[in-house]
């Protein structure tokens, strides 16, 4: 069993990138080969539009045409068991190379027929964690939910059930007295991130154990 994960993060040892290891563990626990792939390492843009996924006939069709950094990344997705994913949320939404990486994954296998359909010939378990520096209430005050909830039906849709998991209120610095984030309380911050984010490490865990069974 191949699991893959994909850090959406430019930060490699942080609050996303934790997490992600934390799943993978957990995917390991179960006997599972795990990679985890950051995505800033990688050269590529979003979907060009050049619609050489849907032509019919076409030597690329079902997959995306375009040659950079995300062909190999979509070949080890074609032979992966199942797959997870992380970001921060960043104005509301995720990271530009996560969205990028989202819009070229996903609609290289969405049909144009008159019913919706994947083109990825195969369901495969995903999973979703968000980190993000403001509290619960907030996030569903603001509504991040909805585009959670988008990515989810888009995830489900064209490779298969998706499981998410959030992450709140999270240490953005080490030391934020270098920094101008006045409206932070350091000293609160720092014993959420002692108490609360072990728990959400298990969490991870969890869910890298989840997205193995059944498999």
């Amino acid at each position: 069993m191949k699991i893959l994960a994909f850090n959406g993060s430019p930060r490699k040892n942080w609050n996303t990138a934790a997490l992600l290891q934390k799943a993978l563990a957990g995917a390991a626990a179960q006997g599972a080969e795990t990679e985890l792939i950051h995505l800033y390492d990688l050269d590529y843009k979003g979907c060009i539009s050049c619609f050489a996924c849907k032509l019919k006939g076409g030597k690329s069709y079902g997959h995306c045409a375009v040659n950079d950094g995300l062909a190999p990344v979509f070949k080890k997705i074609e032979a992966a068991d199942a797959l997870l994913f992380g970001s921060p949320v960043y104005l509301g939404h995720v990271t530009g190379e996560m969205h990028s990486f989202l819009e070229r994954l996903v609609f290289q296998y969405l049909t144009y027929g008159e019913k919706p359909g994947s083109l990825f010939g195969r369901r495969i378990k995903t999973g979703f964690i968000y980190t993000m520096n403001v509290p619960e209430e907030y996030m569903k005050q603001i509504g991040y939910e909805q585009f959670m909830a988008h990515i989810s039906s888009y995830l489900s849709r064209m490779l298969g059930a998706c499981e998410g998991l959030c992450c709140f209120d999270t240490l953005q610095f080490e030391d934020y007295s270098k920094y101008e984030a006045g409206r932070f309380d350091p000293a609160a911050k720092a014993k959420r991130r002692r108490e609360v984010f072990p728990l959400d490490c298990q969490k991870a865990f969890e869910l890298g154990k989840n997205i193995c069974e059944g498999e």
